[in-house]
């Protein structure tokens, strides 16, 4: 497959970028050239070859999903700027 100058148009205006004809004409043979690597590593054979996540093995550390109400609202409501009856209080913003 070959980029034409009309195919880097079209791909400028999808991202929206403003490419003047220099840079138009600058695009074609890098876009090519990105196309043609794209196809070598077609060429490679991967039959058997597990599709990988990370190069090395880890297994994630995970806690038990415990649900709880956290027990600390004193603890929150002591940071804000002004508390009533166990809940933030904010300004009025409707008349």
């Amino acid at each position: 497959m070959s980029v034409t100058e009309k195919d880097v148009l079209h791909v400028a205006k999808l991202a929206r970028l403003a490419l003047g004809d220099a840079e138009i004409e600058r695009m074609v043979p890098e876009l090519n050239n990105i196309l043609g690597w794209v196809e070598q590593l077609g060429e490679v054979n991967t039959d058997g070859v597990e599709p990988l996540t990370a190069v090395i093995d880890n297994q994630l550390r995970l806690r038990d999903d415990v649900v709880n109400d956290g027990d600390c609202r004193d603890a929150v409501l002591s940071n804000a700027p002004d508390a009533q009856h166990g809940f933030f209080a904010v300004p009025k913003v409707i008349e």
